[in-house]
């Protein structure tokens, strides 16, 4: 079975993953005609227009926070501390290429997952890859394939793996007990999922700002104090980045390395086009009324993931000098100590707290997108809901005490069939994507406010709920 994991792994994640997401990302950035760089303002109108009051959906605000809960995890710090380990600091370099071009991907996925969302049983807006697929593509069998991979990986293996680096993280910082830890956290867990996506949705929108800014605001203070090496890392970066300088990390030099380990991390890292995130979207009151206005939110969601918190990371290690080749420093252990080298000896237990936070909001975050997936599947009267629910707390709590490392590995194969699945999807739908982005801009453009109007694409009757889109 090991072997097997193995092979899928190496076939999504060296090939289909790595050139589907940037080929999808490059696809999309052209065909919507540079939107990261046109329409900046978009991303930040989208999250601070005034909407509606609806209480069958969230705010543009909290479904940002809910999926940032989900992005913004170990991978954030671990991450990018194994990128630059094994591919150098031009491995930075690359995850800010995936970034870019994934905003746009981003914007594609999330604006579908809005377009073709549903009400259910409770009058709730649901939504996502397995939803437009079904609706759109007539292909509800793949939907359902999307949304078993997507309950083993996010819903269920994910909190383990989660939960191991919290667990890992407070026993060498304050010598806690892992059982402990799991417990506690399984407790706090509970109590946030049990309440429903609405409570997730409030806890995020509490959390995940304050554990970004704590974040970011440590970080500028490192850069501050460092200004004058700033020029010379950033440059180091893309020289790096190209072969063309023997940077520190363990393949210096190596654009192949770089690129590889940097395209690796920024992906799972940002999620743009893994389909996850769309899932958290399609559960927004759109702010304006149109599809578009919620692509714009997520691709927000990837800058501050990848480019903003993720950058932070890397300055802080490459400002430290403790990036070593063949050291055996790297991940949770590199970040600490590049922390601690800055600010003494509270960097190792604010590092250990920032993961707490960062690990922990993914938990919860990654159960809307499960929740979603079991409403799709027909599962989603309470008992279904309940077991999903124990058995995300029941992962927490091993995930905590035991190694991952196997489960973690089939969890990337079950992720990469469903990021897999969901790119088809999009290319196919992307004619309607370009569609939408261009009555957004037309409207915006004519009258400032655009509202998506279900008449103007008779092409999609029958396959959206057009209640829903008749205001």
């Amino acid at each position: 079975m090991t072997s097997v994991i193995n092979v899928l792994n190496n076939i999504f994640w060296g090939y289909v993953l790595i050139y589907g997401l940037l080929a999808v990302g490059i696809f999309f950035t052209v065909r919507l005609g540079f939107p990261q760089l046109r329409h900046p303002g978009e991303f930040f109108r989208s999250i601070l227009t005034a909407g509606e009051k609806d209480s069958a959906g969230i705010t543009p605000f909290q479904a940002l926070c809910t999926t940032l809960a989900s992005r913004v995890g170990t991978g954030n710090i671990a991450g990018v501390a194994v990128a630059l380990y094994l591919g150098g600091a031009g491995a930075i370099f690359w995850m800010w290429v995936v970034a870019a071009l994934g905003m746009a991907t981003a914007f594609a996925e999330s604006t579908l997952a809005q377009l073709y969302k549903v009400r259910d049983a409770a009058g709730t807006y649901r939504g996502g890859p397995a939803f437009y697929m079904s609706a759109a593509l007539n292909a509800r069998w793949a939907g359902r394939i999307f949304s078993i991979a997507l309950i083993l990986s996010f819903g269920l293996v994910f909190n383990a793996v989660q939960a191991n680096s919290i667990a890992d993280a407070m026993q060498g910082a304050f010598g806690t007990d892992k059982l402990a830890t799991g417990v506690v956290l399984a407790a706090l867990t509970g109590v946030i999922i049990f309440g429903g996506v609405r409570r997730v949705a409030r806890v995020a929108e509490l959390v995940v700002p304050f554990m970004a800014i704590c974040y970011v605001l440590v970080a500028l203070y490192v850069i501050v104090t460092h200004l004058g090496h700033v020029p010379e890392v950033l440059l180091m970066i893309v020289k790096s980045a190209f072969g063309l300088q023997e940077a520190a990390g363990g393949a210096a030099g190596s654009l192949a390395a770089a690129m590889l380990n940097g395209t690796k991390r920024g992906l799972f890292s940002n999620e743009a086009g893994m389909g996850s995130a769309p899932n958290g979207a399609a559960i927004a009151t759109p702010a304006p009324h149109h599809p578009c206005s919620q692509g714009f939110v997520q691709a927000l969601g990837v800058f501050i993931d990848t480019l903003v918190i993720c950058t932070c990371t890397a300055l802080m290690i490459l400002l430290s000098d403790l990036l070593t080749p063949g050291s055996g420093l790297t991940g949770v252990q590199l970040t600490q100590a590049a922390v601690e080298a800055h600010v003494g000896g509270w960097g190792k237990s604010f590092v250990a707290i920032a993961i707490f936070f960062f690990a922990f909001t993914s938990i919860i975050g990654n159960y809307v997108y499960a929740e979603n997936s079991m409403i799709f599947l027909g599962l989603g009267k309470r008992a279904g809901i309940a077991t999903l629910r124990l058995a995300g707390l029941a992962m927490v709590v091993w995930g905590a005490c035991e190694s991952v490392g196997t489960v973690f590995d089939a969890a990337d194969a079950s992720m990469g069939l469903m990021a897999t699945i969901n790119l088809v999807a999009i290319v196919l739908l992307s004619g309607t994507v370009v569609k939408l982005s261009r009555d957004y801009f037309g409207q915006k453009q004519a009258h400032g406010r655009p509202v998506f109007h279900a008449a103007d694409y008779p092409e999609l009757s029958g396959r959206i709920d057009t209640s829903i889109w008749s205001r």
